[in-house]
């Protein structure tokens, strides 16, 4: 498939996944493939730089840079990327590489980092921030319990609290020799004080990202 006829899918898939909001999560149930991409600043996705929103799909990946974030939306969910960052989009399922992610979600979206597994433990609004800092993981509960899975098994991480993971040393050397990145290229958040600081920095962004759609998330619906 040509870059033309990429570009043009992307566009297309645009307009229907705006449609696709206004459905009730009950009736897209099944795992998504595409989601709705916005952009605060210089985004890449694919190593290609991007316009202001976008199509992605499962599989995509999407870097930013420490002056910008992007912002994924689906039917319950929405997911905020934060500066320095590197995620792969799955559908259901976010991969953190590196940086950090913060998700809202109804629908228990969950958040991958290496071995570690994050996720909501109901179907009730959750909100949770990961980080990934060389293999140093960091979870924090905003809003409900989350399930956090590992190599050494399944625990609860209850509302308010935090905790830290460390990826498998055999996921890191993985990682470390997975291929080359995307061709933007990028700081890493070096340290838990730099998530914090990195969600600070775009803690607007989810709601101007919704106000501009058409059937924007109320705050009622998010259970605040």
């Amino acid at each position: 498939m040509g870059i033309g006829m990429v570009s043009l899918l992307r566009k297309s898939l645009c307009c229907g996944l705006v449609a696709l909001s206004a459905f009730p999560i009950s009736l897209l149930a099944d795992e998504p493939k595409a989601a709705m991409l916005y952009a605060r600043g210089d985004i890449w996705v694919n190593g290609a730089s991007i316009p202001r929103s976008t199509a992605i799909f499962a599989g995509d990946l999407i870097q930013t840079k420490a002056n910008s974030a992007a912002n994924i939306n689906l039917p319950g969910a929405n997911a905020t990327v934060l500066p320095d960052s590197l995620v792969k989009f799955a559908g259901k399922t976010i991969e953190l590489e590196h940086g950090g992610l913060t998700l809202l979600t109804a629908n228990q979206m969950t958040a991958e980092i290496g071995d570690v597994k994050v996720q909501p433990a109901s179907t009730d609004w959750s909100e949770f921030w990961v980080g990934d800092v060389d293999g140093n993981v960091t979870i924090m509960a905003r809003k409900g319990d989350l399930t956090v899975t590992d190599e050494t098994g399944i625990s609860t991480l209850s509302a308010g609290q935090e905790t830290t993971r460390e990826e498998s040393q055999k996921k890191k050397r993985k990682k470390r020799a997975g291929g080359a990145l995307p061709a933007a290229t990028g700081g890493i958040m070096d340290s838990k004080a730099a998530l914090i600081a990195g969600i600070a920095a775009v803690g607007g962004i989810t709601t101007i990202v919704l106000l501009q759609r058409e059937d924007p998330i109320s705050p009622s619906r998010m259970g605040r």
